[in-house]
């Protein structure tokens, strides 16, 4: 649980570590200590512009009529493919120039669940470019993008689902009191990949092409759901018998809402996607699944967003400082805006609509507050930082 409150926080840190030479002869030193949790960056100004997108298509509604609401997608969107194309220069460079921090990162129990977050910034991006982007590039280019960046999300995290679990249970042998929400992160980007997938059916050939993606979205959704479900109760676990997380990691809890939120989605998705794909009356055996596993999903998503609000309230009384971790506030959440404005489409229920808008409105906070404090830590040369030492432990 130590995780990113290690690794990348900037609170009383000074600029040295920046400047530290790496043990591959000292090139690029500020990409040293660049973990792969930064592309949590990418992913929590993605969903900004596909949630946004997606109360436009939902209007009439509450947030629908949002003035400047499609300029600002298209200008989040913009912004996560520049993020996205400058951290995948970065994070080679610091394979090619430290690839002895690099490979440590897969060893260390702590990092390497984070892996998980360039498969889904990949996904994440192309969403966002046909949901948004084909209004700049137009949906030809659109299409092609997220085409190329669905089946390089998808394959990579399906790898990641099985090589990061592969790991812990050879290589990492967590303790009880280890159990972290970014256990989810590897876990969860085939769901990601499930919402994303349905979009992309109407675009291939009628029948069994059609057929196939649909499917497999399903497919991606079973492997996610089964292995998330295995790992939800030992979160909740920890938290009983152990008591709060670490102040700097307390962020880390939202992180539960994103196969909540992304299921509901994903299933959403699917549904509306299915008459193109395999006709009428599958489709609506499978929007009325959408309906039936979404309602209670979003109602346990709320109750868990409650609860890791309180503790976050509890932990920034005691102190708590930003790290990185505090991206973990933007994507989950995002994941149940469009898991509450898919059901308020299927169901009419204006509550849902609202309760998309207001969810949103945290979204759009959160981003904003997160990228601020991490722009100022980078421009001020204290991000990314080095690993601060171990705390001592207590008497």
């Amino acid at each position: 649980m130590a995780l990113l409150a290690r690794s990348d926080a900037h609170t009383a840190a000074p600029a040295a570590p920046v400047r530290a030479r790496g043990a591959s002869g000292g090139r690029l030193p500020a990409l040293r200590h660049l973990g792969p949790n930064w592309y949590a960056t990418v992913m929590g100004t993605a969903v900004v512009a596909v949630a946004g997108a997606g109360l436009r298509a939902g209007a009439p509604g509450p947030a629908g009529g949002m003035p400047g609401l499609a300029a600002g997608c298209v200008v989040m969107w913009a912004l996560s493919a520049l993020l996205l194309v400058f951290l995948l220069a970065a994070r080679a460079g610091h394979w090619l120039h430290h690839r002895d921090r690099a490979g440590a990162h897969l060893l260390d129990p702590a990092v390497a669940p984070f892996f998980g977050c360039l498969a889904m910034a990949l996904t994440a991006v192309g969403s966002a470019t046909l949901a948004v982007g084909r209004e700049v590039l137009g949906e030809r280019v659109a299409v092609a993008v997220d085409a190329a960046l669905f089946g390089a999300g998808t394959l990579l995290g399906l790898a990641l689902a099985v090589t990061i679990p592969y790991l812990m249970v050879v290589r990492h042998r967590p303790a009880p009191a280890d159990v972290s929400p970014a256990w989810l992160l590897p876990l969860v980007a085939p769901m990601v990949s499930a919402a994303a997938g349905p979009p992309l059916v109407p675009y291939l050939p009628a029948g069994q092409w059609r057929a196939a993606l649909l499917f497999g979205c399903y497919g991606l959704f079973g492997v996610s759901l089964l292995a998330t479900l295995t790992v939800l109760p030992l979160i909740l676990a920890r938290l009983l018998l152990h008591g709060p997380p670490p102040l700097g990691t307390t962020p880390l809890l939202f992180l539960v809402l994103g196969p909540l939120g992304q299921s509901t989605t994903a299933l959403h998705q699917l549904a509306g996607a299915a008459p193109a794909a395999v006709g009428a009356s599958p489709a609506r055996a499978l929007d009325v699944l959408a309906l039936l596993y979404g309602v209670p999903v979003m109602g346990f998503a709320l109750f868990w967003l409650v609860l890791a609000a309180a503790l976050v309230v509890r932990a920034a009384r005691r102190g708590m400082r930003f790290t990185m971790t505090w991206w973990a506030f933007t994507f989950p959440v995002g994941t149940c805006v469009t898991g509450a404005a898919g059901l308020a489409g299927r169901t009419g229920l204006v509550a849902l609509e609202w309760l998309a808008a207001g969810l949103f409105a945290a979204l759009v906070t959160a981003w904003a507050v997160a990228a601020w404090c991490t722009a100022r830590g980078v421009l001020g040369g204290t991000l990314p930082a080095a690993p601060a030492p171990p705390a001592a432990p207590a008497a």
